[in-house]
Parts: C-alpha cells; structure tokens; sequence
C-alpha cells in the first residue's frame, strides 16, 4: 500500500472493463448488453464509470431516477438510457434530455402519453415492466389488452422493450419460482408483440440471472453488482476484480491500559494492554454503527484490525496490538484483496449496501 492521505474510495476502471469484458464472454454475440449505473454507479463515480463502459459500446444505461440520468446527458454520455423508476413530475425533463421512461402502471401509462402528446412527440421510446413476481413495480400480465386500449390510434410511442425482473435469481432453492418467472414473462412478451404488430426487445436477467439462467438470454441482458465486481456466485467472484477500494489512514495511536475504554458509552472495554488506531471515516461515511463493536475489521499492513467500540460520525477506532504501523499509515476497509462482500457479510448486510453507503463527501478517486 501507498499512502492516499485522507479517506478516498478509489475506483480502477481497468477492473470494470475486465468485469464488462468477463460477463460479455458469458452472452451470446447478439445479445445486447445494458449497465446499470443507477446510485452513482453503486457508489463509485457514475461519470466516470459511464465514460468508460460508452467507451467499450455498451448498448445501453440504466439508472434510477430522471435526475440521474441528467447527470449523464450534462457529462456528455450519448448511449440510451432507460430510467427505471421515474415520477410523472420529471416526464417534461426526461423528454427533453432523450431519456426513456420505464412505464410500470396504468397511472404512469396514461400520464406518460399525456406528456409525450403536449410535447408533440413521434414514436418516443418507452420500455413496458412486467411484474411477474418481485411484486414491486410492473403490470400483470393480464394488463397487456389495456396497454394496447391506451397505445390504440396513437402514435406518441414506440415500446423499445418489454422487460421484468427476477425475484431470487442467485438462489438455487428457488430456481423453480425463477423458471415460472421466465415463462410467464415468455408468454406476456410473446402476446404483447403479436397484438403490436412489432417484437419490442426482451429483457429479464440481472447479473446472477445471466449467469444461473442463460437461456433466458433474450435481446438483452441488464448487470449492475457483476460490473462492479460482484457476482453473487462464489465461482465467479474468483475471477471479477473490485472495482471501488475504500481506504484511509491512522490519524493517531493510543497505548490502552486494562480496563480502559474506547468510544461512546465506553462501547470497548480493554481486558489488557493494547494498541489503538483512530481512523477519519465514520457513519456518516457509510460506516455505520453495525460494524462496529468487534463485528467487522479492517486491513493494516495486510493484517486484520477490528473495529473497536461504537462507531462515530466521523470516526472508528480499531485495535493494531501486534500490528508494525504508524500515525499515517494506510488502511483498506474493502476491495483489493478484501471484498466489499466480506466486510459486509460481518454485519449480516450484502454487498450493495456498504457500496451504495459511501458518502459523497468520500473523496473519489479514479484510476485508468
């Protein structure tokens, strides 16, 4: 390790093109392939993280809100980008900046045309989401008459795509749900596109669906955890790199006698002699207060440091007794060689959590 000075997330996109590249080699050559960017690219650096993946043609973005997909047509990002949760409120927006609205209800449908009519829009392409189990988002699949009522004698929209998502796509126990989603999403498509006309693209499988349901394959496929260096499958964890490393450093070393405390409410209680380490990242950081209290651990040197204590706002302590290190020295909380999983998984939480958690006022620094 080097020495970054300050708490940074650093976010190598060499490792995202090897994980795009790696998840690529798992499709067919026709499938096409959507990133989902949503979150602040899970919490590296959405700018960044699209310029590189636009750079590698990627054929599409996905992200959250209307706001996010702002943020990419201001930094210059050409590719289509479907919004996947957007409010009748930013429809004028989403409109003028050329981004595609992901219509899940008979509400957002109807207010959605409304919009498109006003701004005398032709064939604006809009994506359908199916709910065929999740139970979150999506029509049933006995709205598909009812779409085609509201789309008749219109032609405001064009529908891109058809999509729904899987409910449990990394678990083998419910692999048998998984296969009912698919074929009822098979069925609702295949309708929809005869009483169309036209065959929208298809799209279903997130990253552990690409790779546990390949057959399922359809236009297109959607990752997000995958590109970031996650797959939620132990074979293919081997072979993804991190993409975003939180580091910091020592900001100070103390010696502790027995029976001396650590923290608010004095959350650590010295059984002997030990060495201390205050670092400058806490809660509001994206660390929160279930790591701490010896739950989770940092890495010193390449040796493991537990969080001692309550975690605080702007602080953790951790115990280095044994440890060769200095006031200023750099600490790996994940990525690298220690997973954002792991450190998660000491608090019962996944991945996703702790790294759409970091704080914006986390330094970011990109390597290319």
């Amino acid at each position: 390790m080097g020495n970054i000075g300050e708490t940074a997330l650093e976010i190598d996109l060499s490792a995202l093109e090897h994980n795009f590249n790696l998840l690529k080699t798992t499709l067919k050559k026709e499938t096409k392939f959507l990133a989902v960017v949503k979150s602040f690219a899970y919490g590296s650096d959405m700018v960044a993280v699209a310029k590189k993946l636009e750079s590698l043609a990627v054929d599409y973005f996905a992200v959250a809100y209307v706001k996010e997909g702002v943020l990419l047509r201001d930094a210059g990002i050409k590719s289509p980008i479907l919004v996947l949760h957007p409010q009748p409120i930013n429809f004028g927006e989403l409109i003028e900046r050329c981004l595609e609205p992901s219509l899940y209800s008979p509400r957002i449908l109807r207010t959605f045309l409304k919009t498109a009519q006003e701004k005398r829009q032709t064939n604006y392409p809009v994506h359908l989401k199916f709910n065929t189990g999740l139970n979150r988002l999506g029509f049933w699949e006995n709205d598909v008459d009812y779409i085609l009522e509201q789309l008749k004698d219109t032609n405001e929209v064009k529908i891109a795509s058809v999509f729904s998502h899987l409910a449990a796509s990394e678990d083998k126990n419910e692999q048998e749900f998984s296969l009912n989603q698919i074929e009822s999403f098979k069925k609702t498509a295949a309708e929809l596109s005869v009483k169309l006309g036209y065959a929208p693209m298809r799209h279903m499988l997130n990253t552990s669906g690409i790779l546990n349901y390949p057959d399922a394959q359809f236009e297109m496929v959607r990752s997000g955890i995958g590109i970031y260096g996650y797959g939620n499958h132990p074979e293919i964890d081997q072979k993804l790199k991190s993409v975003a490393s939180l580091k910091t450093i020592i900001s100070q070393i103390h010696k502790i006698e027995p029976g001396e405390s650590v923290g608010y409410n004095r959350g650590y209680k010295s059984d002997g002699y030990r060495t201390t380490a205050t670092l400058p990242i806490g809660h509001a950081d994206g660390i929160s207060r279930q790591y701490g209290n010896g739950k989770s651990f940092v890495s010193v040197k390449g040796e493991k440091a537990p969080i001692i204590g309550n975690v605080c706002m702007d602080m953790i302590m951790i115990d280095i007794t044994g440890i060769d290190c200095k006031e200023g020295d750099e600490v790996l909380i994940f990525g690298e060689n220690s997973s954002a999983e792991n450190f998660a998984n000491t608090a019962n939480t996944i991945s996703y959590e702790i790294l759409t958690a970091i704080s914006q006022r986390v330094k970011r620094k990109v390597i290319d």
